[in-house]
């Protein structure tokens, strides 16, 4: 490591009480399909990146809206490394979803915002005010107020994060030239640049830097690995190759990672070299908060697993 100081991150992120129904393959239009078990699981992206920033080893606070009656929930995330003393209890539902995990490890997922919708403006300026210039905010599309607060993050000074999961035609209208990062998948990565989900990764980048190059862009392809691309900097990396069980809980597992070790001056290659070793032990394992990984099982499988070739390149 290079720096050994943690910047603070803060992340406004939502809660989720996850219901995961297995089934022998996702439900088509018309059906009725008998699930072959169910968990109810504390989820969310923004939980869940909360815990993966947590397990990795790094600083996180985590700012939230949840039930009176779920504080299992946020006991989970306290227990695991998060500082949750900006988890406002509240009368409303907590958010929820519905998630089907078919035999080949693909989920389709039903989602009710509930208390996560619920933020103020006064909320989010209290929050803002409070944390040190120079620390990191992380974002998903789960929660209300993303254009308020990224606005009063910029002026503050912070350096914004952002996973626009799920994806939706409000993102389009979000300043995101102010974000320092912005993780995206394939079709997150497709929708903002105008293009087609066939598009290969390199045009998608190609369209990402011209619309912004200040900003860094992690593209996320699954089996396929990973692509980084800021300025005139390009990075690819294969995937590990291992057998999924769930892939629930993998991008939130590799925000984590990656955000736990950049908060630390990481070299990008080290980030995003760490987040893949983490994001493969999850899909190993079933469920979206429970299957996110150690830093000990990270730090591991890293150690014992041959290197990841990364291959570098320099954009036009």
């Amino acid at each position: 490591m290079t720096d050994l100081v943690q910047q603070p991150l803060f992340n406004l992120g939502s809660i989720n009480i996850d219901h995961i129904y297995r089934v022998p393959h996702l439900v088509r239009p018309g059906e009725t399909l008998s699930s072959t078990s169910y968990r109810q699981v504390l989820g969310g992206k923004g939980a869940n990146q909360s815990l993966a920033i947590a397990r990795a080893g790094g600083d996180v606070t985590h700012w939230g809206r949840l039930n009176s009656g779920d504080d299992w929930a946020r006991d989970i995330l306290a227990t695991s490394g998060v500082k949750t003393r900006d988890i406002v209890p509240v009368d409303e539902p907590s958010g929820h979803a519905l998630i089907q995990v078919d035999d080949d490890g693909e989920n389709a997922i039903i989602l009710y915002p509930g208390a996560n919708h619920g933020f103020s403006e006064c909320d989010i300026d209290r929050w803002v005010a409070m944390a040190p210039a120079q620390s990191w905010l992380l974002l998903q599309n789960e929660c209300n107020g993303l254009a308020h607060i990224m606005k009063r993050a910029h002026e503050h000074g912070l350096s914004i994060a952002f996973n626009p999961a799920p994806m939706t035609a409000a993102v389009h209208e979000l300043p995101l030239d102010t974000c320092s990062v912005l993780f995206v998948n394939r079709g997150e990565a497709a929708s903002l640049a105008g293009m087609s989900d066939n598009a290969g990764a390199d045009e998608l980048l190609d369209a990402l830097a011209c619309q912004l190059p200040e900003v860094e862009i992690v593209l996320t392809l699954g089996a396929a690995g990973v692509c980084y691309q800021h300025g005139t900097q390009r990075f690819e990396l294969p995937a590990h190759e291992v057998v999924a069980v769930d892939t629930t809980a993998a991008g939130d597992t590799f925000i984590g990672y990656f955000m736990a070790s950049r908060q630390v001056n990481e070299t990008i290659e080290h980030c995003l070299q760490r987040a893949s070793v983490a994001s493969a032990l999850c899909v190993q394992q079933a469920g979206a908060a429970p299957s996110i990984p150690s830093a000990v099982d990270v730090d591991d499988a890293f150690a014992d697993w041959d290197s990841l070739v990364t291959s570098a390149s320099h954009a036009e």
